[in-house]
């Protein structure tokens, strides 16, 4: 199928109306990179203004008379099956969630969200929950308001989770994690009781940024992230955010635990060169980019688990690791690869290990539930984090900073995001194995640099789509099967097994 967009009257005239919505937009997600990586906290109150006003702007030229006008005029002339059929499918979707909330709630809550990320960042630091408690609470109020206004049917959670996976309900993701829960349990027991051990130490030490940042960005590079389109820079918590096709950034950050630049690089590439890849004459149209949360998610897994951490990578990459840091001269393949695919229960979500990291998000998830719910308070907030953490993994955090504050997404609203990372890590599994079936199993390609392959299969199937299709629908173009576990419960129990020796 051709991915060109028509030129008729009505479908330049909606493409143009919203080219100058995405202007907006645009400016706005610079202004929030920057405020991440670059701004001066003093700037903080003004930036906050700025969002608000640009976000109001944006909102209401979204949902003004003229913006339904040409979404209907453009509908009439839509070929059936077509990328313009799709163009006004995806407008509408956003036009009719758009029109549902009042422009001055999407100002407060973008207000809201350029302080309290401020706020969040000094409670985190200084390790004082109550202090972010007020603004945290205003926040979930705000989203209550949202999940109001959008209306939904079974649960309050349904209307916000379905912004972020279009379709999803809170029940799929309680099936998701009921039909993952028990397995990943068992393989923790099994390789606590009869795995062998593993060392990790030596990823801990000191280990100089500009070294870490000229490796981090070899390998993305290497892997297919364009730096001409792209770049990398540092963040509390690291993301990508992209505003063209052209200009798609991403973030890392450098802690003594080497892992983490090295596999949030690579996370952050994951979901940059989904940006990446979707085809230049989308750019700047509803259509352009990844089509959901959780098969963004996919690709960010994908790249940083199945690829970054496969024995393969690293008998490409280990010999340039160890020119970079001569400290780890005597370390062995095999025992890096053992010592980057860890299983250990721990305390922080984004260094968490694969097979325990859906543990990390069923807590979130029953914890924003509950809080919608009202049957949490936010004042006990941190007793109810430390209680699952206790119960789900066997680890308690000893301070908020490495419990209920470790998450940037609360302070920002994203309410109803945290289940789409762990589809992302079963539908990572799932394009795998449609991958291999159709062109082979590339591990021993990935241990002589050339990823290419790879990413053109991804590119193909996946990032060039780009939001053509409803997220289940790709998925079952692509798979020729809705999203399930079987792919992932056996890739993740066959790799793990073998690591341990179990």
């Amino acid at each position: 199928m051709s991915s060109t967009l028509e030129s008729s009257p009505a479908t330049d005239a909606l493409k143009q109306r919203f080219y100058d919505i995405d202007a907006i937009t645009s400016a706005g997600s610079i202004m929030s990179w920057d405020q991440q990586c670059f701004m001066p906290r003093g700037a903080a109150e003004a930036r906050s203004h700025h969002l608000a006003i640009l976000g109001r702007m944006a909102h209401e030229m979204f949902v003004a008379d003229e913006t339904a006008r040409l979404i209907e005029d453009a509908n009439k002339e839509a070929a059936p099956g077509s990328v313009d059929e799709a163009m006004v499918r995806v407008t509408k979707r956003g036009y009719d969630l758009a029109t549902k909330i009042p422009s001055s709630l999407v100002a407060e809550k973008l207000q809201l969200a350029t302080m309290a990320h401020e706020e969040w960042m000094k409670a985190r630091k200084n390790n004082d929950f109550k202090s972010f408690a007020p603004t945290l609470e205003r926040m979930f109020e705000i989203c209550r308001q949202e999940a109001e206004h959008l209306g939904y049917g079974d649960h309050i959670y349904d209307a916000l989770l379905d912004l972020y996976e279009e379709g999803a309900k809170k029940k799929d993701a309680e099936q998701m994690f009921s039909t993952v829960r028990q397995p990943l349990v068992d393989l923790v027991k099994d390789i606590k009781s009869n795995g062998r051990s593993v060392d990790n130490a030596f990823l801990t030490g000191d280990w100089p940024e500009a070294k870490q940042r000229a490796f981090t960005e070899e390998i993305v590079k290497a892997i297919g992230y364009d730096f001409n389109r792209g770049r990398q820079d540092t963040a509390p918590h690291p993301f990508c955010t992209n505003w063209s096709v052209t200009d798609v950034r991403i973030t890392t950050r450098f802690l003594p635990f080497l892992g983490s630049a090295v596999f949030g690089s690579l996370h952050e590439a994951g979901h940059g060169m989904y940006e990446q890849g979707s085809p230049m004459e989308w750019d700047r149209t509803p259509i352009v980019g990844g089509v959901s949360l959780g098969v963004h998610e996919s690709q960010s897994r994908f790249w940083e688990n199945i690829v970054g951490r496969s024995k393969e990578f690293w008998v490409k990459f280990l010999p340039d690791l160890k020119k970079t840091f001569p400290i780890l001269d005597a370390v062995s393949l095999d025992d890096f690869h053992r010592a980057v695919n860890k299983v250990e229960p721990s305390l922080i979500r984004v260094e968490a290990d694969e097979v325990t990291y859906n543990l990390h998000i069923l807590i979130r998830f029953e914890l924003e539930c509950a809080l919608l719910e009202g049957n949490l308070k936010i004042a006990d907030l941190p007793d109810a984090w430390n209680a699952k953490y206790t119960e789900y993994l066997g680890v308690t955090p000893t301070d908020d900073a490495n419990g209920c504050l470790q998450d940037v997404h609360w302070s920002g609203g994203m309410v109803g995001y945290f289940p789409t990372y762990s589809m992302g890590n079963l539908l990572s599994y799932q394009f795998l194995a449609q991958m291999v079936s159709e062109i082979g199993d590339q591990k021993q390609a990935w241990s002589q640099g050339e990823f290419a392959p790879t990413l053109k299969w991804l590119q193909e199937k996946i990032y060039r789509q780009g939001k053509r299709y409803t997220p289940s629908d790709l998925v079952e173009r692509v798979t020729g099967k809705p999203m399930g576990a079987d792919d992932y419960l056996a890739g993740i129990t066959a790799k793990y097994r073998a690591i341990y020796e179990i």
